[in-house]
């Protein structure tokens, strides 16, 4: 859990990839309940002002908007903001979180979900992200561990090895990109560290079957992240292996870990 940029930094989910729009779609299947969940649990309401950082599709900002409404705003900003649609309520603001600035004591509630991982610079943006928030406001990030995620049934030994090659070239493609792909199990400590009180970290699992909203997901990114995967050693052919196997009814395998965490400023 460095702040040093070892890697050559690049964001492997590029929001100009023609495959955006159905990551965006499946992360709002696999995680949005999750997400909004513990938004709700802090109190989040009418006449809040929100910031929402790296929206991507928007699912989150558009939920915060209904919920701010009415006299509330939400400040949606990402470096590719294109797939994000206007809203009552909501600003959408072209924006990098590690080089462009922010206003100081400004949010009630900050929010982002799986950005801060990707940045080599993440430490530095953690705490630009609480110089936002007003005194008593919360931050909550949504970060994950992905290098836990054990396969449970397989349809064979073969199927469990291919699986689990997939995995550890996923975690390669992230590392080699700048993301420290086991961030969200630092996270509270890193907030706490920031300076914020009573943080709360919330980890999340699920066991995964062929039908899962988050299998969807990891079998889009033999789609996205093609190209990464075939850098790390995987072919075609084993790709859509992954692919068959992930749609395969008898897949069983637990999700990585979700670490859901808030925080608060002191007073």
């Amino acid at each position: 859990m460095t702040d040093t940029a070892t890697a050559v930094p690049g964001y492997v989910f590029d929001n100009h990839n023609r495959n955006a729009h159905d990551q965006h779609r499946f992360l709002a299947a696999a995680y949005d309940p999750l997400t909004t969940r513990r938004l709700a649990e802090t109190g989040v309401g009418p006449g809040w002002r929100c910031l929402e950082v790296g929206a991507g599709g928007g699912s989150v900002a558009h939920w915060l908007a209904r919920r701010v409404a009415p006299g509330g705003s939400v400040t949606a900003t990402d470096v590719k903001p294109d797939h994000i649609a206007p809203a009552e309520g909501l600003e959408v603001l072209r924006h990098d979180i590690v080089r462009d600035p922010l206003p100081e004591g400004a949010f009630d509630l900050v929010h982002s979900r799986l950005v801060l991982l990707h940045l080599p610079e993440r430490l530095r943006v953690l705490d630009r992200l609480v110089r936002a928030l007003k005194p008593g406001g919360v931050l909550q990030l949504d970060e994950f561990d992905i290098t836990y995620g054990p396969s449970l049934l397989m349809p064979d030994a073969g199927a469990r090895a291919l699986y689990e090659r997939f995995l550890d070239a996923k975690v390669r493609l992230m590392e080699r990109a700048g993301a420290d792909p086991a961030w969200g199990r630092g996270a509270a400590e890193a907030m706490r560290r920031a300076g914020l009180v009573e943080v709360d970290a919330h980890p999340h699992l699920e066991q995964w079957d062929a039908g899962s909203a988050g299998v969807h997901l990891i079998s889009h990114h033999t789609r996205h992240l093609r190209d990464a995967f075939v850098r790390e050693g995987m072919t075609d052919g084993e790709l859509a292996r992954v692919r068959d196997l992930l749609a395969d009814p008898s897949f069983r395998a637990c999700s990585c870990v979700t670490y859901s965490v808030q925080g608060r400023k002191p007073l």
